[in-house]
């Protein structure tokens, strides 16, 4: 009962900051998102399969899946999936032929065993109620060489920089996102649901521990946020 609370509680508080999401994520990132999610997509290595089928997991309001699909030289298709349909609706402006938005949960994905080429998660694998198996409903749906990459926030481990960036993500950003979304509770759940996720080290080997292979992970800005891949052998 506590994890289906805790997860119609998370659809309901990204279904209600919708709107404002996307504003919000540049604002309050100072635009580096953007570059994190280019180099998350870049990981994925979709040139190994242009025309394949790629999952963009937790996909909110479209940012990942619109960048993928618009990549020169990509002609697959991207299966967005998200649990708060808001979210979907927030990014229709994106939409494209070659995008499939798709309202579905991270642990019962509406794919066959096996059907895709990739799979990617930015800055959602943390909401999942059940992470080993939110992981490992990633690996069923990868094909054999398939990648999977995780982009999410971390813990700097520098102590200076760490002493910065918790005086930022918990007092500043739960302030000014409060204030604009009018919800402050989504923004005050950030930095909690950060704190309370696995760090990079823990999470790679959450990742071996379902079956992926070859896991690596790289700190990104300072260790402000985290890139994981890994790959289904």
């Amino acid at each position: 009962m506590l994890v289906d609370a805790k997860r119609q509680h998370v659809q309901r508080m990204f279904s209600e900051i919708a709107p404002r999401y996307d504003l919000l994520n540049h604002l309050l990132s100072f635009n580096v998102d953007r570059s994190w999610r280019r180099r998350a997509i870049a990981a994925l290595a979709w040139e190994r399969v242009p025309a394949g089928t790629y999952l963009d997991l937790c996909a909110g309001t479209l940012d990942v899946s619109s960048a993928l699909s618009t990549r020169r030289g990509f002609s697959g298709r991207v299966l967005a999936a998200d649990f708060a349909e808001p979210m979907l609706r927030a990014g229709a402006s994106k939409a494209r032929a070659s995008i499939a938005p798709v309202v579905a949960d991270a642990l019962a994905l509406p794919l066959r065993d096996e059907s895709a080429e990739g799979a990617i998660v930015a800055f959602g694998i943390r909401n999942v109620e059940d992470l080993d198996a939110g992981l490992a409903e990633a690996f069923r749906v990868l094909k054999p060489g398939a990648r999977f990459v995780i982009l999410e926030f971390s813990t700097p481990p520098s102590p200076m920089i760490r002493t910065a960036y918790h005086a930022y993500f918990h007092h500043v950003l739960p302030a000014i996102g409060g204030a604009v979304s009018g919800h402050g509770a989504a923004y005050r759940y950030l930095p909690r649901s950060v704190a309370h996720f696995p760090n990079a080290e823990d999470l790679a080997g959450h990742m071996r521990s379902v079956g992926f292979t070859r896991v690596t992970w790289e700190p990104l800005t300072f260790g402000v946020a985290a890139l994981h891949v890994g790959q289904r052998p």
